[in-house]
């Protein structure tokens, strides 16, 4: 069997994610069999398994990084807000249905089994078991019944790291703070503290470090300095959904107010030339070379909100002289009708912007499952895309009725130069081709190299674990896996 190890964090977005993927490349690097492990992950960044079934990104990027196939195991339990008030519940990677949040909240320890189950399942075949927790330990009015903070840590008998977020400032307060809350049975499972994204020279911060381990009586694992990692996120607190990379090409990316899976946006961090940004007022869409509307898991909402936003006004104002890219429940949206009769998300029905003749009509059946396509002859500025394939997956649950030519063999439709498809990952073999065609149509060449985007992905993990492994006292962290 496995020994754990687990990382909590003072608030979401500590950057406890990051943390467990590099320990997970360690471990790997060091030959030892290690996986991932989050019982409840909240997120609308989700990652279909090789067997179709549906988990959190974080866990998939963790077993990538850990060199292994992501597995439904890993997250047993995922929520995927429909709401501001529920989620899709979706448990070993298949929906249970949509809850309001206070049902869920009575309902959760019902799943111990489901979650247990899972992590005795790869516990029985790896040699550490890397734990991520969610949000705080601390928050109050969750402890009751807690199933994925220190309620999982007694489950499974696992040490805790608890890291804090420099950046966002008082990170002492926040890692005594922390501590403070917890009783006393919780407070002891936590063997140390890690201070995490510093920038500047660790010397200054030595005397607030020493007072810190004299208050909590808790070892410093470590300083993590800030970086910068091309690495896929999960939550909606991502910086890549507030930040601006100047290229050649600018790429406008509709952030939808319940955007989804914006990771089909992550291969054009890597292609030569592109300029990407996130826009969610009319005024910040400008005049970009291509407009991409991505996945959502409340279309019908959202196409509410880029009507009365005036975004759609925006989009079809451009629709003559950009590429516009709909994926999934941005190519719904595209359409002329979009229907939920079933009430899979929030019901209803509403007109999309017409600029396809297509028409989806919701049911109770979710699609998930990978993909392998190849694109069909394309018409408008992606034509060089023509016959290029391309993997991926589809989650959603609409079926789309099309009048229009097919995108490729999976489907999907074209018309000029609007383009929709239901496969997430579509750019991620194509990215640099999309960016060298729409350069071109401004008479700017650009390399016309494509790249291997897991290779890629690989080296990120590697730099991410080199930085890690040498700002942590790792025979401080062994020591702790041993002596557990």
């Amino acid at each position: 069997m496995a020994v754990p190890i687990m990382i909590q964090g003072t608030m979401s977005n500590a950057g406890k994610s990051l943390i467990c993927a590099a320990l997970c490349r360690i471990f790997s690097r060091a030959g030892l069999r290690t996986a991932p492990f989050k019982s409840q992950n909240m997120a609308l960044n989700s990652y279909i398994t090789d067997d179709g079934l549906e988990m959190g990104r974080a866990q998939a990027v963790q077993a990538e990084a850990a060199g292994i196939r992501p597995s439904a195991l890993m997250n047993p339990i995922l929520l995927k807000p429909t709401s501001d008030v529920g989620s899709q519940v979706i448990v070993n990677g298949r929906p249970r249905g949509n809850m309001r949040a206070a049902d869920y909240f009575k309902y959760k320890k019902e799943l111990i089994p489901d979650i247990l189950a899972a992590y005795n399942a790869l516990s029985a075949e790896n040699d550490i078991i890397v734990i991520e927790g969610a949000g705080s330990p601390a928050e109050i009015n969750l402890k009751s019944g807690d199933i994925v903070n220190m309620g999982l840590a007694e489950l499974v008998d696992a040490p805790v790291l608890l890291v804090g977020d420099i950046d966002r400032g008082g990170v002492f307060a926040q890692l005594a703070g922390t501590l403070l809350l917890l009783d006393d049975k919780e407070r002891a499972r936590v063997r140390g503290t890690i201070i995490n994204k510093f920038r500047g020279d660790v010397e200054i911060l030595k005397p607030g470090i020493k007072m810190l381990e004299e208050i909590t009586k808790k070892k410093n694992a470590g300083v993590v300095p800030y970086g910068d990692f091309l690495i896929d996120d999960e939550d909606s607190l991502s910086e890549r959904l507030v930040s601006r990379r100047e290229g050649a090409v600018d790429i406008a990316v509709v952030r939808l107010p319940h955007i989804s899976n914006f990771t089909d946006m992550s291969a054009f961090e890597f292609a030569d030339g592109a300029g990407i940004r996130y826009v969610s007022r009319p005024s910040e869409l400008g005049k970009p070379d291509m407009i991409i509307i991505p996945g959502t898991k409340n279309t019908v909402s959202d196409m509410l909100w880029l009507r009365r936003s005036g975004m759609e006004a925006a989009i079809l104002r451009r629709a003559e002289s950009a590429v516009i890219f709909g994926i999934c429940g941005g190519y719904q949206m595209l359409g002329k009708k979009i229907t939920d009769g079933v009430g899979a998300e929030s019901g209803g029905s509403v007109d999309g912007m017409g600029l396809l003749d297509i028409k989806t009509e919701f049911n109770t059946e979710k699609t998930t499952k990978r993909v392998f396509g190849r694109f069909n002859k394309l018409d408008g500025i992606l034509s060089p895309l023509s016959g290029a394939e391309f993997s991926g997956y589809e989650i959603h649950m609409g079926n789309t009725l099309s009048n229009e030519t097919p995108l490729c063999t999976l489907g999907g439709a074209q018309r000029g130069s609007v383009y929709g498809s239901y496969v997430h990952g579509i750019f991620d073999s194509c990215a640099q081709n999309v960016v060298s065609a729409l350069a071109a149509r401004k008479g700017v060449t650009l390399s016309e190299n494509t790249f291997d985007i897991s290779e890629l992905k690989n080296r990120e993990y590697d730099k991410l674990a080199d930085i890690v492994e040498k700002s942590l006292d790792m025979d401080f962290i062994y020591k702790i896996i041993k002596g557990h």
